[in-house]
């Protein structure tokens, strides 16, 4: 057991957590001549190494994520949902979410795809839910910074939200506040080309270009006011908002994240400088859904799409599922950190 637990610290902090390389960037500042010590520096060792590390994860995963989503097309993926019914549609609907784009704003033109194609609006929406919240690149980028168990336990509660939210979508009967061009629009089944494994490479590789050109200045963002907030933000001001002394730091936390257009490789740094100034997990990681669920872009694509009244439907169970596992994460964090 002794092993096995070994093995698995190192495949955390050493491969996906890459803490040889922050070493490595500190040894070379010394070689300079620099301090380390010095806020500034620290601030600059910070921003090289997380940028290097979310840039190494984030090109190994879209390849990864890509090449499975290959098998996934839309016209596929619309007939895999259309074998199932009732919770097993949304159920179904939430995990395909997980191989699919790494944004709300990438996710809202195939749910606008799906529900034009007939399938059920409350399975549309547990895709919709799904996607941005708990693709497969949050199960690992999470695993590198806060472990396992968090990661895992994350991914299984976000999957829990959009199978949840898309049922009571589905039983409130919203299909008359969908827009006219949507729900009217129809769609023509057209034959997926069978790929070849090199045409398979190819899209992924494809992937990996089009989306670190779309998501890199959201990183360096991120990752800037991540070295801003580990180095300079005195802890007591995290811990005085942001900390179990406030009891209303999860919908805080969440509202703030709303108007922040970003990912999860853009947020991850910020949970990271938050975390390790005090902040509770459960805080993070409702900022972290916030974000990337309901960030402001994205739900004005989606207003275009579906009538107020529905908007504001989804608004409120995103909301309150997000706010409802930020403090269940804070109960639970001291026995799984």
């Amino acid at each position: 057991m002794n092993a096995i637990k070994a093995i698995w610290d190192f495949i955390q902090n050493q491969i996906l957590g890459m803490k040889w390389l922050n070493e490595v960037i500190g040894n070379g500042l010394s070689v300079l001549g620099l301090d380390t010590s010095n806020r500034w520096i620290a601030s600059v060792q910070f921003f090289i190494y997380d940028t290097i590390k979310i840039v190494l994860l984030l090109c190994s995963l879209i390849f990864i994520i890509s090449y499975i989503q290959s098998y996934f097309p839309p016209e596929r993926t619309k007939q895999i949902l259309g074998r199932f019914h009732g919770i097993g549609a949304n159920t179904v609907a939430a995990l395909l979410g997980t191989v699919t784009p790494f944004c709300s704003c990438s996710s809202i033109p195939l749910f606008m795809g799906f529900t034009s194609a007939g399938l059920p609006l409350g399975v549309t929406f547990s895709f919709l839910i799904s996607s941005p919240m708990v693709d497969l690149g949050s199960l690992v980028l999470l695993m590198s910074i806060f472990g396992a168990k968090v990661a895992v336990l994350y991914v299984v509660l976000g999957l829990i939200i959009a199978i949840i939210g898309g049922s009571i979508i589905e039983k409130l009967n919203m299909e008359e506040y969908v827009e006219g061009f949507i729900s009217q629009g129809g769609s023509v089944d057209i034959e997926s080309p069978e790929l070849t494994k090199h045409d398979r490479i190819i899209f992924a590789k494809e992937q990996v270009i089009d989306t670190f050109k779309k998501v890199s200045p959201y990183i360096l963002v991120g990752v800037g006011i991540g070295a801003v907030i580990h180095n300079w933000i005195p802890e007591e001001w995290v811990v005085g908002v942001l900390g179990a002394g406030n009891p209303l730091a999860v919908p805080l936390a969440t509202i703030i994240g709303i108007p922040i257009y970003a990912d999860i490789f853009g947020t991850i740094p910020i949970a990271e400088a938050l975390l390790s100034k005090g902040a509770q997990l459960g805080v993070v990681l409702s900022f972290m859904m916030g974000v990337t669920t309901l960030s402001l872009p994205s739900l004005i694509m989606l207003s275009k799409a579906v009538k107020p009244k529905l908007l504001s439907i989804f608004i409120g169970i995103c909301a309150v599922g997000i706010i409802i596992v930020g403090y269940f994460f804070n109960i639970v964090e001291p026995f799984i950190i």
